[in-house]
């Protein structure tokens, strides 16, 4: 039996995010970096994309609708 460590990575609109070491166990304060990064990050949603290329992803998608 073998083990593999994955590292998480974090996409917003297809670009992978950095991943500050200090945060990397806090997803609430990953989430507020990122939104200094990119704003509409607050708003969107995170969706779970599975394990892609030795890596598990997580992705910000944008909350898509009216507004009003």
């Amino acid at each position: 039996m073998q083990i593999n460590q994955l590292e998480r990575t974090y996409r917003y609109d297809g670009i992978d995010l950095p991943v500050p070491p200090h945060l990397a166990g806090d997803p609430r304060a990953l989430r507020a970096y990122h939104a200094t990064l990119y704003p509409a990050i607050l708003n969107a949603e995170m969706a779970d994309a599975g394990v892609i290329g030795g890596a598990h992803v997580t992705e910000y998608r944008r909350a898509v609708g009216t507004k009003g």
